[in-house]
């Protein structure tokens, strides 16, 4: 006589109704992150955010130099690769706890170290996610850091989410609840970290787009120097730009000004600011690119007094 083989769908003999709903809640979790299309948009998302926060620091909105979809995705590889690394740490430390945690208490399932994790996780996770969701409404030190809010309020829920599994899975066998239950249980908490993280990366992306401009201003006196010629007058007036007019008459570029970085081109616009740029008294100048100007390239280690070639 032969024995019937369980269906594939079924839990395994012996599965508890938690195991059973996380895996049928991880099996809909892979589903809908696995597509290639959910992570573009993502990286757009965050790229989009970098560069946003990025320009309006120059003082300059980001629809203006129009940057293109891989200049997104280029800034979502800075934007995102510290929250993906930490985020993917934490995820490893987690699982590792989760099976040390299990093998000492499979040996010696009421051991003090139960009755001292679990009010001990209850409680942080209460003070963590009552600490995050209180931020959102009322101001508190956490909203002095971007991330601090939602990582707070990400790690308060699991903690208690965690907090539940241990109570169900070996502090308190009989009360198992059913597997529907334990998956929206878990759904919901998983939809609550997912909007935290996502909450949290977006704040990071804004944070990372100022601070790398930050770091182009103070390097604006390091930059090459960059020569305007122009054919026209382009009435520019700002902080330590100086501007010469050609007396040779049969010069192409009649005016040239000095004292110029070129930041970024893009979509055919040069954007350039003043090497004594700041946010107080700085402008910020596009030009579209064209035979009208011509920019002209020295290097970073020239002697001041050179004339430039042209003038």
């Amino acid at each position: 006589m032969s024995v019937a083989e369980p269906a594939g769908n079924e839990a395994p003999a012996g599965a508890s109704p938690a195991a059973s709903g996380l895996q049928q809640l991880l099996k809909v979790v892979g589903a809908v992150v696995a597509p290639t299309t959910l992570l573009t948009a993502l990286a757009y998302y965050f790229g989009w955010l970098y560069a946003f926060y990025y320009f309006d620091y120059l003082g300059v909105s980001s629809t203006v130099l129009n940057p293109s979809v891989t200049d997104y995705f280029v800034n979502s590889v800075d934007a995102l690769f510290a929250p993906v690394t930490i985020s993917a740490a934490g995820a490893l430390l987690v699982f590792w706890g989760h099976a040390a945690l299990r093998v000492r208490l499979a040996a010696r399932p009421h051991d003090r170290l139960l009755r001292i994790a679990l009010p001990a996780m209850t409680g942080l996770g209460v003070a963590l996610a009552g600490a995050g969701l209180w931020t959102v409404y009322f101001p508190t030190p956490l909203r002095n850091h971007v991330v601090a809010a939602p990582s707070v309020l990400a790690a308060g829920v699991l903690l208690l989410g965690y907090a539940v599994h241990l109570w169900r899975s070996i502090g308190a066998r009989r009360t198992e609840a059913p597997a529907w239950r334990l998956a929206a249980e878990w759904t919901l908490v998983f939809a609550i970290v997912g909007i935290c993280l996502f909450w949290a990366a977006a704040g990071y992306a804004a944070e990372v787009g100022r601070g790398r401009a930050a770091e182009l201003v103070r390097s604006l006196p390091s930059m090459p120097p960059v020569v305007l010629y122009s054919q026209r007058n382009l009435g520019i007036d700002a902080p330590g730009v100086r501007e010469t007019r050609c007396r040779a008459q049969d010069a192409v570029y009649r005016h040239r000004y000095d004292g110029l970085r070129l930041v970024r081109f893009s979509s055919d616009q040069y954007l350039l600011l003043p090497v004594q740029w700041s946010r107080g008294r700085g402008v910020a100048i596009v030009l579209p690119r064209s035979d009208s100007v011509r920019l002209e390239f020295r290097p970073s280690t020239a002697r001041a007094g050179i004339p430039p070639v042209g003038c």
